[in-house]
């Protein structure tokens, strides 16, 4: 198995009748999924999705593919091809085509409908080629052929791509559910006819691989979301991604049968199951779903809320009920229902929001004690399955933590792949098909990229250091009055603390010894206010470290008059 080696430099060009495969993001860590493909040189996409910030990154909204690789080759994209309506495949459309917004979109109807929902916000009209499974369609030196698979959201769709150095078939997000809600199958069948044509390389989710066995079906979560409303004494509130139609679907089903109304709440939820509903994804039987506002005139015991919130997301609606930020207020007897999975690094969130709720009095139903959520990925089983009908040339793991990519690549082993055809990379490391093999040829920047409110890439590593420095030890701030012409002090030394955990009073031990360094550098002549606040950041870090063990930011302002 060939993989990455941190001293990778850049690729050299693209040898002629060779097809580049180059992964921005989705590979060592679950969410940011895009991947350019390159063939005499034109440029096809594959998803552009976000991820989600995680406790280290405070403040931040969202992060981004890192674009830089192809920002002065944007005329060279024929398309981005959209796999489903995910945040994580689709988030990052939006960014991308504030650079160049006549890049067309391909994707099923479902899916370009929530991005062009999307994109209206953004205030960007795009060029759409709605496909469906089955079609195929030239874009560019790319010869695209589509194929369904089934996932939690509907209208997902792999993608074969044809170009004359071969061709590779990339899975998207996908899962082998034998009984889905909509009956639409993964497609055996056209992956069996792609492998007698012959698959040169395949990109494989990755996400389930280290799950044993097959994933159970979703319908299988219909019978304990019976149980949970027959036995409901109050208000139901149900926790989902706002994407995730089959659930939702099952929701309803099992609020009309017990008599109950349902209001979705928030803007993404509202917005994406109005889409389903219209184009008939969603089946909402007449007078089942009402407005938020109307719930106050219906019994308790006849309300079902949808909000989203089910990751801990601090700003989505169910963490703000259990923070008492709502103005829909947890009671006890409430039934909270978390109806998804747990992303890696959102554990901590999660809980701290099923304690809240629990905290006034609601019972909260979870996967942890339910079963109130399938997974929409293939694990260990459905992807040898899956692989020994496809029997690729080349493997390459791709959607998954570095953990799932390499479970993947032993699979792809285990049914006969050549171990020196399985390309383990991560994001940014570049793959090029030549001669029918795949092997990596060097590495492009492909750094996180973050949004900040209505900031793009502005915020980087060191801000986030100084953020995370902040919230955990806090800010002490000095301010020092100094004649510019002696250097002396005409005012001050005053500190303030916030956060930091020590009183302003204690500091009086240490202005002592900072009025005495300015004095002493007074008399060598140094004035320059930059030396002197490091003077003064020097002098309180020491004597915070040594008295308190502590390292807050030290914020020395020195003023001159």
């Amino acid at each position: 198995m060939s993989h990455p080696h941190p001293e990778l430099g850049s690729p050299p060009p693209l040898p002629q009748g060779g097809l580049r495969v180059t992964p921005l993001g989705g590979l060592g860590e679950i969410g940011r999924n895009m991947t350019v493909f390159e063939y005499g040189g034109r440029l096809l996409i594959v998803d552009c999705g976000v991820l989600f910030p995680e406790e280290e990154q405070p403040g931040i909204d969202l992060i981004l593919p890192d674009f830089s690789s192809i920002r002065d080759r944007l005329d060279d994209i024929e398309g981005i091809v959209l796999t489903h309506g995910h945040e994580d495949h689709i988030g990052g459309v939006p960014f991308l085509l504030r650079e160049k917004p006549d890049i067309p979109l391909i994707g099923s109807k479902l899916t370009l409908a929530l991005i062009e929902a999307k994109l209206q916000e953004h205030r960007i009209r795009p060029y759409t080629l709605e496909v469906a499974e089955g079609n195929r369609e030239r874009i560019g030196p790319f010869d695209c052929e589509f194929v369904a698979v089934n996932h939690s959201i509907p209208d997902a769709l792999a993608v074969a791509i044809r170009t004359p150095a071969g061709m590779v078939v990339h899975t998207g997000d996908f899962k082998m559910d034998q009984l889905p809600l909509d009956n639409r199958l993964t497609d055996l069948h056209a992956f069996a006819r792609l492998s007698e044509e012959g698959i040169d390389l395949l990109l494989a989710d990755s996400t389930n691989a280290e799950v044993p066995g097959f994933v159970p079906p979703e319908r299988d979560i219909s019978n304990v979301l019976r149980t949970v409303f027959a036995n409901a004494g109050k208000r139901i509130i149900v926790a989902s991604f706002a994407s995730h139609v089959h659930r939702i679907q099952q929701i309803l089903d099992a609020a009309h049968e017990y008599g109950r109304r349902v209001a979705f709440v928030g803007r993404s939820m509202v917005r994406n199951m109005g889409i389903a509903r219209d184009l008939g994804y969603l089946k909402v039987p007449p007078g089942l779903v009402v407005d938020v506002k109307t719930l106050d005139d219906l019994p308790d015991h006849q309300v079902v809320l949808v909000c989203t919130g089910s990751q801990g997301e601090p700003m989505a609606a169910l963490s703000r009920m259990a923070n008492r930020d709502h103005q829909i207020r947890i009671v006890d007897g409430d039934t909270v229902i978390l109806a998804s999975s747990l992303i890696p690094g959102n554990e901590n969130a999660v809980y701290r929001v099923i304690n809240g709720l629990t905290r006034w009095g609601a019972h909260v139903v979870h996967k942890g004690n339910a079963k109130v959520h399938v997974s929409g990925h293939a694990s260990a089983g459905e992807l040898l399955y899956f692989y020994n009908i496809c029997r690729p040339k080349n493997l390459m793991p791709v959607h998954g933590e570095w953990r799932h990519l390499r479970a993947n690549a032993e699979l792809g082993a285990l049914t006969g792949v050549p171990h020196d055809r399985i390309v383990i990379a991560e994001d940014g490391v570049v793959v090029d098909l030549v001669g029918g093999k795949a092997r990596i040829s060097g590495k492009v920047q492909a750094g996180y990229v973050y949004v900040d409110g209505l900031s793009v890439g502005d915020v980087g590593e060191p801000a986030l250091k100084d953020r995370k420095i902040l919230g955990d030890e806090g800010i002490i701030s000095v301010f020092v009055v100094i004649d510019s012409s002696t250097g002396k002090i005409t005012g001050g030394p005053h500190v303030q603390a916030r956060g930091s955990g020590i009183d302003d009073s204690a500091f009086v031990e240490v202005l002592p010894k900072v009025t005495e360094v300015l004095e002493r550098s007074a008399q060598d002549g140094v004035v320059e206010p930059h030396q002197l606040q490091q003077l003064i950041r020097r002098t309180l870090g020491k004597w915070v470290s040594d008295r308190y063990r502590r390292r807050p930011m030290i914020l020395p302002v020195v003023v001159e008059v």
